[in-house]
């Protein structure tokens, strides 16, 4: 009795170490959430263009013919989606173990005791039925089920399980983000080849107009109004355009088959209507108010709900501190010849067996486990803002790029105006010899670079749209 008590006294002063101990292990519950300004600029209206559906803000039949091809066949959507499948059946494991463990078995041996042991004595001097002695080779056949189940007191188990179906939502968000960059990435590519057409269209005009200009200088050299020098310089000009021509076809070349391996394809040619660059104007874009991003970036509400299960994570190791409590059991037949198996209750078999266990030696690595879960938890928390601010700041520079563009190309466009005027009045006066032949290289030359930097400019607005449409959480709908 005296021992007993002992045990019992150790027993509790184990479990009051225990609770005591976890007190100072606590989850962090101070998880503050980046205070947003009110406005993105001096507007505060709350219309958000990323509510638009992307096959609506993209009126471009062609451009919304390669993102649905690109959603279907995206090598990297695809494994993405796999993501969302391994969560899934994540969820079923943690599921299954707050469920009992049920088997059943057949199991079949032998065995052979020593005369001279306890159990060899007994089988010795024990008769299985009046006459007939227990075999000194004993067979053993038993037929049954066994279950286990782990009371889930402390909430571990479901913690878990809240963990896996809060990861399984944040791999959904995850895919919308990934749709999101897709989506993107194909209009801008698209944009930039359309750029590229409009530019090598340009330079072709342009060779053409040197070659003429290159004609009459010739017809000058002729009558001794102009050097060989001159003629030189307007042949290395056209030289050096057509070399410009073979530099955009590549360009053109790289940027295609970069567009269809977002579409998961081998290179082919991407149907296009070049003429679209030019009439399009930019889509107008309204940005609403920050705070609108927590819910409509799919990367912050990811980030949210990998913050969120980190924090059932935690909760989960908090609970390896305490005791568990399981129950065990079993129910079968059991007997030394297969036709005695069947015969009750005498080869009736059964257990059963509560069991309280709670950790004493292996503390310092459950705190180990516990302690890393709290700084992944850390982790998650700073992620999360971090992607807020982030996000935040992606739309402020968009926004600011589309206004500042939107000058760029009106003065760019002046200047066009200004230098295709100038190539006339600069040939008329170089007929009449009142220009030389270098003036009229030069703003041939000025005009082509001021053509190809207005295209640019026309393909950097509608960069910033699309970018600016992604940033506040549009096309992934």
């Amino acid at each position: 009795m005296n021992v007993l008590k002992n045990y019992y006294k150790i027993g509790l002063i184990a479990l009051f170490i225990t609770f005591t101990s976890c007190k100072m292990l606590a989850p962090v519950e101070n998880i503050e959430k980046p205070e947003l300004p009110v406005a993105f600029v001096d507007s505060k209206d709350t219309i958000n263009s990323s509510a638009i559906k992307w096959k609506s803000f993209f009126s471009d039949k062609n451009l919304q013919s390669l993102i649905d091809t690109a959603l279907t066949n995206n090598i990297d959507l695809q494994m993405t989606l796999q993501d969302i499948e391994i969560a899934r059946n994540d969820i079923r494991i943690k599921k299954g173990l707050l469920l009992p463990t049920v088997s059943g078995g057949l199991a079949v041996g032998t065995e052979k005791v020593g005369r001279y042991t306890s159990t060899g004595a007994g089988d010795a001097s024990t008769d299985i039925t009046p006459g007939h002695a227990v075999p000194e080779t004993l067979n053993d056949f038993s037929l049954g089920i066994r279950a286990s189940w782990e009371v889930d007191i402390w909430k571990k188990l479901r913690n878990s399980k809240k963990a896996a179906a809060t990861r399984y939502l944040a791999t959904v968000e995850g895919k919308n983000f990934v749709v999101t960059n897709l989506v993107a990435e194909i209009a801008n590519s698209y944009y930039e080849l359309l750029s590229l057409d409009n530019q090598f269209d340009v330079i072709k005009e342009t060779i053409q107009l040197q070659k003429n200009a290159l004609e009459i200088v010739k017809v000058q050299k002729d009558a001794a109004r102009v050097t060989l020098l001159g003629v030189r310089k307007y042949e290395a000009e056209v030289l050096n355009s057509e070399s410009l021509e073979f530099d955009i076809k590549q360009q053109i070349k790289e940027n295609e088959n970069k567009i269809n391996f977002l579409l998961g394809r081998y290179p082919q040619a991407i149907v296009r209507d070049k003429t679209v660059f030019e009439s399009q104007v930019p889509t107008q874009i309204n940005s609403g108010i920050p705070s609108q991003l927590l819910a409509n970036r799919p990367d912050i509400k990811q980030a949210e709900l990998e913050l969120f299960a980190t924090k059932c994570d935690v909760k989960a190791a908090q609970a390896e501190f305490y005791p568990s409590f399981s129950i065990s059991g079993g129910l079968g037949f059991q007997a030394f010849k297969p036709s005695f198996l069947f015969t009750t209750p005498e080869s009736l078999a059964y257990s059963l067996l509560g069991e309280l266990t709670a950790p004493l030696i292996n503390r310092n690595a459950i705190k180990a486990e516990f302690n890393k879960a709290k700084a992944y938890q850390v982790q998650a928390m700073y992620n999360y803002q971090k992607t807020i601010l982030n996000g935040y700041v992606e739309v402020s520079n968009e926004l600011s790029n589309i206004k500042n563009l939107e000058q760029l190309y009106a003065l760019k466009r002046k200047e066009v105006e200004v230098l295709n005027s100038s190539i006339t009045i600069s040939n008329d006066l170089f007929r009449s010899s009142k220009a030389d032949y270098f003036e009229v290289l030069m703003t041939q030359r000025d005009a082509l670079s001021s053509k190809l930097e207005l295209i640019e400019t026309k393909k950097r607005q509608f960069n910033a749209v699309v970018n600016v449409y992604k940033a506040l959480g549009g096309g992934w709908n």
